[in-house]
């Protein structure tokens, strides 16, 4: 309804569906991962990225 298509809902549901499980097998709870990230992205520097995918990401504080 409001991704535009059906094929754009399918399209998000299955990156979802990714970040969460992606998330939660490295022990992290989803939601905090990717505001998190999110939040990091605009300031953090390009060479490391690294750092934010779930298998290297440490949360702040």
């Amino acid at each position: 309804m409001f991704a535009g298509s059906k094929a754009a809902g399918e399209r998000a549901a299955a990156i979802m569906s990714l970040i969460a499980t992606t998330a939660k097998q490295n022990g992290h709870e989803p939601y905090a991962y990717l505001k998190d990230v999110l939040t990091r992205l605009p300031t953090h520097p390009n060479r490391r990225i690294t750092e934010l995918l779930p298998h290297r990401w440490l949360p702040v504080g």
